[in-house]
């Protein structure tokens, strides 16, 4: 008899690694096809922005990054009323497929330089449906996997799939640097660049593989069995105001702070330390990727200690610690990673005196306006050097000046001047700023040698760990707040308009917030602003649902 139970207990063991394997295999994947997307945008922007002045073009490609996120939402809808319908295992077989395809389609598009304007359009149409697909695939993969869970360890059984999206991206950064090792800088942002999208086709295969040898969850089979799954999971979702209520509460008492939370430890680190601080790219890539690696472990150790105290109190504390950190983090970041640029933006700041009405908002999205004042020619200049500054009014009227701790250095007005004229003399005016620039210690870019590699690690490791907190008991607190048969749709939409809105928008707010006030700290309002509210609401209003019964 013994050896019988002893028996069973190994293969229900087995069993359960396969779900978790099966499931947090193929989320990785998913991850990893869509965070290509984001650590390649410098180069995305080169080769299907080009049509447009630099800035510009940047700022597009980050909104064609926000665009996957603004349709996961959607694709929560879709995907998670088919989920409810016809099974979890089906849909998310179907999610990956589309991920797949379209992440494989981006390494084939021809670029600018040869289609012209389908080529943006063809590579957004490619991220909406890789939104899409990603807006199916996580409530798939987080309601599977609970509902195989036993008793008192749905938190710890969840947290495996929440580390799958640091997973993707992880392993994105890892085949980033093996390819561009290979072929060196040159070739990987000539074509290169394209073969880590290519590679995705394989990794779909392997997955597909892995994922058909599942079968249906227990809970949903019950439900079939007993004819108890829901006939209009929308309806029963978003129509009934007793079910609505909790979606709210989920949005902005939980997904909302911890999508921001998450996007800033993962994403924007990465975006601030590339092209706020100037940090060689494979470098910025190296050091998330030690970060990743020490941190990832995190996720399941929070989502083990959720099964003990509970979800709430884990998820309210790593947004309460982003709050109150994240201003002297990025700082010391700036110190770490940069040095010189540090020492002289406190030696020698450097501030923008300017008529208010001079100053235009410098996003041109056909390439065609002209930014001939003379305030937009100083911060321009100043924003294309990656230099944080101050702004000051100065009386009506007058000429916009640059001032570098003592040094003034006027700038022009363009309005008037011929093309040429104007180029000619706007070239020689950056050059006399940069050479104040560089006479006042402001490096062109981070110096590798000065890095304290040690110490930037340290910091993003301290990002990382807000993130597990934040990231790790979400799956398992969302599973248990809605009933098993409206679960794929009901957790879905406020996952992912906390994830695909909140936070899929934070790099395109907080790049637009730096170029707007000059400061590159100044990004760094949104997510604490969205935490801070996550924490009141969450904290008074979304009850504590650590193991409730999601049989029924």
């Amino acid at each position: 008899m013994a050896g019988t139970v002893i028996g069973e207990g190994v293969v229900e063991k087995k069993s359960h690694g396969l779900v978790i394997g099966a499931a947090s295999a193929g989320t990785v994947f998913e991850w990893y096809d869509f965070y290509l997307y984001g650590s390649l945008a410098g180069f995305i922007t080169q080769h299907f922005f080009s049509g447009v002045n630099e800035t510009t073009g940047y700022i597009f490609a980050l909104l064609a990054f926000a665009a996957g996120f603004a349709v996961r939402p959607f694709g929560a809808l879709v995907f998670g009323r088919l989920g409810d319908l016809w099974g979890r295992k089906n849909t998310f077989l179907v999610t990956m497929l589309l991920m797949g395809l379209s992440t494989f389609s981006v390494g084939l598009l021809p670029g600018y330089g040869q289609i012209g304007v389908a080529a943006p359009l063809l590579l957004v149409l490619m991220r909406l449906m890789q939104g899409l697909a990603l807006g199916g695939e996580y409530g798939g993969a987080a309601t599977y996997v609970a509902e195989h869970a036993p008793p008192g360890r749905r938190g710890l059984y969840t947290s495996w799939i929440q580390t799958t999206a640091t997973l993707g991206l992880f392993l994105s950064l890892v085949v980033i640097l093996v390819v561009r090792s290979m072929t060196g800088e040159e070739i990987f942002k000539a074509w290169a660049w394209r073969i880590p999208f290519l590679v995705s086709a394989i990794l779909l295969g392997v997955s597909l593989w892995i994922r058909l040898r599942l079968n249906e969850s227990p809970v949903f089979q019950k439900m079939v069995e007993e004819g108890k799954t829901s006939k209009k999971p929308l309806t029963e979702s978003f129509g009934e105001w007793s079910n609505l209520k909790v979606v709210l509460l989920a949005l902005l008492g939980l997904t909302a702070g911890q999508a921001v939370v998450w996007y800033t430890g993962q994403f924007y680190a990465l975006f601030f330390l590339e092209k706020m601080l100037k940090v060689d790219g494979a470098l910025t890539n190296t050091l998330v990727a030690w970060a990743l690696i020490l941190g990832t472990p995190f996720f399941v150790v929070f989502g083990w200690l959720s099964d003990k105290i509970g979800r709430k109190p884990i998820i309210l504390a790593g947004c309460l610690l982003a709050v109150l950190t994240y201003f002297p983090i990025f700082k010391a970041l700036t110190a770490a990673a940069n040095p010189a640029l540090a020492h002289a933006a406190a030696a020698a700041p450097v501030v923008v005196v300017a008529d208010r009405a001079d100053c235009a908002f410098q996003f041109d999205p056909v390439g065609k306006t002209a930014f001939t004042s003379s305030c937009d020619i100083a911060k321009s200049a100043l924003a294309n050097a990656g230099i944080t500054y101050r702004n000051q009014a100065a009386p009506v009227g007058s000429t916009a000046v640059v001032r570098v701790g003592e040094v003034e250095v006027p700038s022009f007005r363009g309005q008037g001047l011929a093309k040429a004229d104007f180029d000619a003399r706007k070239a020689a005016w950056t050059k006399s700023l940069t050479e104040t620039l560089h006479q006042a210690g402001y490096p062109p870019k981070a110096d590798p040698a000065q890095v304290n590699r040690p110490m930037v690690v340290a910091l993003l490791f301290l990002l990382m760990l807000y993130v597990t907190m934040v990231y790790g008991p979400v799956a398992a607190a969302l599973v248990e707040m809605f009933p098993a048969r409206i679960r794929y749709t009901s957790m879905s939409l406020p996952y992912h308009i906390g994830n695909g809105w909140f936070g899929g928008f934070l790099p395109t707010t907080a790049f637009a917030m730096v170029a707007a006030t000059g400061n590159i700290y100044s990004g760094l309002w949104y997510p604490i602003v969205i935490a801070a509210v996550t924490v009141l609401i969450g904290l008074f209003f979304v009850p504590e649902m650590r193991g409730a019964n999601i049989d029924d």
